[in-house]
């Protein structure tokens, strides 16, 4: 294949994940904000107002990530049965009208039911791009082209942020996303299909996109939760220390705590961008994703311990501690890189693309146990309880996991 349709490929794969971070840091920004406007209708107190804005706001999020986690089984299926291209487009297009729709909500069933399809829609972009980046590209390079996704990806994080303050208006925001989807779709035209996935669909008795088939295997499961286990503190941090970093502050007794948490997301993936690229530069200067991986995971552990020491004392600590904890999560690429990896061509699209959505979905569990745990410790301990056990199953499934770097993708399952 050409340098330039490497290059096209790359490119294509790192803006669809740029509209998919966009789209899911969005609603963490904006969530202040249009919750305030929409509620307000109906709430005057405004300590309750406060109230039902974090309650909802974390119903919210539940039903997006929930929509990703239905997404990424249903787009990874897909991507193995009918190819990668096949995803690129349809979810480019679910997420983009969705989006532009939910910019005319009025109330809370219909945001969160817009928020759930736009979650559904996103849920391919990753996995089906990161896919075909892997299966073009030569082994030895393919972790570069993974970082290039996330790092381009990522920054979608903070072009959000600006957008979202420059515009100052949620319904704009969520239609500038919706458009900026609808454009990436005529920007995909010409792309190729994987000659990986085309030469494998002629072959006879192949089972491909089925989710049984893993789970059925205790090698392929236990390889397929490895992976999942992996990424999940990622989203620990970004629940808990950022997204809710507001209520977070005022659990620790922070005088002025953050009174939304669009700054801090900002600068959360501006640390997560840079780190993407240091992991990415480091996997290929080790030859492993095993050791990149298990680095970061503590240097995250470190770093959040830390927050919970430190943030709460002044501003400018808080926002370092931010930027140095988004950085530690940094690790994206390189689980992305190994979940593309672990397994055949058969699967290899069910397993990458939802994988990460399960990672995701996970917030919703972990949305569960904190309200669970709130009541009876608070908000802080609440947060402590359940990071303990993400980390501890992070670092096992990491010192386990079978290591890909140089590893032939050519093969079925």
């Amino acid at each position: 294949m050409s340098k330039g349709i490497l290059n096209r490929i790359v490119i294509v794969a790192a803006l669809g994940y740029f509209v998919d971070i966009y789209d899911l840091v969005l609603f963490g920004m904006e969530r202040v904000a249009s919750l305030r406007d929409i509620l307000s209708a109906t709430v005057s107190d405004e300590e309750e107002l406060k109230k039902q804005i974090a309650e909802v706001g974390a119903t919210l999020l539940s039903w997006q990530m929930g929509g990703m986690l239905v997404g990424g089984l249903v787009w990874g299926i897909l991507g193995d049965k009918y190819g990668r291209l096949s995803v690129l487009f349809g979810s480019i297009i679910t997420y983009s009208l969705a989006n532009i729709a939910n910019g005319f909500v009025n109330d809370t069933f219909w945001y969160a039911v817009l928020r759930f399809i736009s979650g559904f829609g996103l849920a391919g972009e990753l996995g089906a791009g990161v896919t075909l980046v892997a299966e073009t590209m030569k082994k030895e390079f393919r972790g570069i082209g993974t970082t290039i996704v996330a790092s381009v990806g990522l920054f979608g994080a903070v072009v959000a942020g600006v957008t979202t303050l420059w515009i100052n208006n949620w319904r704009a925001s969520y239609f500038i996303g919706g458009g900026i989807g609808l454009l990436l779709l005529f920007m995909r035209i010409g792309v190729f299909e994987s000659s990986m996935f085309d030469e494998m669909k002629n072959e006879k008795g192949v089972v491909r996109g089925n989710l049984w088939y893993i789970l059925k295997s205790p090698l392929r499961l236990r390889k397929y939760l490895q992976i999942i286990c992996i990424a999940v503190p990622v989203w620990f941090v970004m629940y808990f220390l950022v997204q809710f970093s507001p209520e977070m502050m005022r659990a620790l007794g922070m005088q002025n705590p953050p009174k939304e948490a669009r700054i801090p997301i900002m600068v959360a993936y501006m640390g997560i961008t840079i780190g993407d690229v240091a992991s990415g530069a480091m996997s290929q200067y080790l030859k492993s994703r095993r050791k990149v991986l298990l680095f970061f995971i503590w240097l995250t552990l470190i770093l959040s311990g830390i927050y919970y020491m430190i943030a709460w004392k002044n501003e400018f600590l808080f926002y370092l501690m931010i930027f140095l904890i988004g950085f530690a999560t940094g690790y994206w690429a390189v689980f992305m890189s190994s979940a593309s990896e672990l397994f055949g061509t058969n699967i290899r699209a069910t397993v990458t693309t939802s994988v990460p959505n399960m990672v995701r979905g996970t917030v919703t569990l972990m949305t569960m146990a904190n309200a669970f745990l709130q009541p009876q410790v608070g908000f802080f301990l609440s947060s402590v309880i359940v990071g303990t056990v993400v980390f501890f199953l992070a670092l096992l499934s990491a010192y386990t996991l079978e290591e890909t770097f140089y590893k032939d993708l050519n093969y079925t399952e």
